[in-house]
């Protein structure tokens, strides 16, 4: 074999064995976190909007009828939120196992195209 076709091979196994794992890697992680950070954004946005719809509930507050209605909207917001935070909470877990699932596969992909190479 010639000194070309060898370096050739070890060319090709080397971005098989580390190369190639690491851009599929590289491309989970950076798909997860996307996931994450837009989870985190659109949580954060809620959360944002249920906050100031809460204030100037407050703010319009004139009478003791307006001071009922505010902490009965009061209440049905800390509900809403408890039951949103679980539900981000949920998703964001998802991602997470979804993330670790396919990490586990990629890496015995690579372990098993090391093993055949």
């Amino acid at each position: 074999m010639s000194t070309k076709a060898t370096t050739q091979k070890a060319t090709e196994q080397f971005e098989g064995v580390f190369v190639e794992p690491a851009r599929a890697y590289g491309s989970l992680t950076l798909e997860f976190y996307e996931k994450l950070f837009g989870a985190q954004l659109d949580a954060a946005r809620r959360y944002t909007d249920l906050s100031l719809a809460q204030a100037r509930a407050w703010i319009d507050v004139r009478d003791a009828d307006g001071f009922k209605k505010a902490v009965e909207g009061q209440q049905k917001a800390a509900q809403d939120l408890g039951e949103q935070v679980k539900a981000d909470v949920e998703k964001v877990s998802g991602l997470g196992q979804d993330y670790l699932q396919k990490g586990q596969k990629l890496v015995e992909e690579s372990l098993k195209a090391a093993s055949v190479k």
